[in-house]
């Protein structure tokens, strides 16, 4: 007698050493956080801000983490490098990481801030960068996944099937990225604070959406 699939069934379970690896992640970001707030006498005025980083850092080490990169030895996988540095730029650009610099000579200081917002890497020169590590390390995850996807491509018609798709997910971040720059950006990193209340929480959950559906939708990790 057929059975109906619950979504206990359906949904994969992780395995043990994704777990361990989750766990150990959590335990050195409470002991950053524990050092910060006793060394600088802060206080963490709102809990989810103060766990966005964490969020963005454990979904990008974690993909990443359980994924086969093709190394870039193809015509294919060359195509899929360029793709993946377009996107990066993309997403930095919108974002307020990379911006024009003001043509002087190169400088580069660290800015403390709160850990997953900081420190912040500044540099000025030909172009300008203001690194907040988790979206820094966010968006480079997703740069990693849009190579594999692209490289890892069907030919022929399945292949701009799913390449559309991909695209499609990768817009998500590009608005968050978008959204946060006019509400944010990376000057509202350095002060630890927000401009917007709810600017954090939709790039959030972009950014897992769209790590989801690529992992999803190209079979990432299999």
């Amino acid at each position: 007698m057929p059975t109906t699939p619950t979504l206990g069934r359906s949904l994969p379970r992780p395995a043990l050493r994704t777990i361990r690896l989750l766990g150990l992640l959590l335990a050195v970001e409470l002991a950053l956080v524990a050092g910060y707030v006793l060394a600088t006498g802060s206080a963490i005025l709102s809990v989810r801000h103060a766990a966005y980083p964490f969020v963005w850092v454990n979904v990008a080490i974690l993909a990443v983490r359980a994924v086969d990169v093709p190394a870039p030895t193809t015509r294919r996988s060359a195509i899929a490098g360029g793709v993946a540095v377009g996107y990066l730029v993309v997403l930095g650009w919108t974002s307020g990481l990379i911006g024009a610099g003001s043509g002087g000579a190169l400088s580069a200081r660290l800015v403390p801030a709160f850990p997953g917002w900081g420190p912040v890497l500044l540099v000025d020169g030909p172009i300008s960068l203001a690194l907040v590590p988790f979206e820094t390390i966010g968006y480079l995850s997703l740069s990693v996944l849009v190579y594999v996807g692209v490289a890892r491509a069907a030919a022929g018609v399945l292949s701009g099937l799913v390449g559309l798709v991909t695209c499609v997910s990768c817009v998500g971040p590009v608005i968050a990225a978008v959204l946060s720059g006019f509400v944010g950006g990376a000057s509202t990193a350095i002060v630890g604070a927000t401009t917007g209340a709810y600017a954090y929480d939709l790039s959030t959950a972009l950014f897992v959406l769209t790590v989801a559906a690529l992992w999803r939708t190209l079979g990432l990790g299999r």
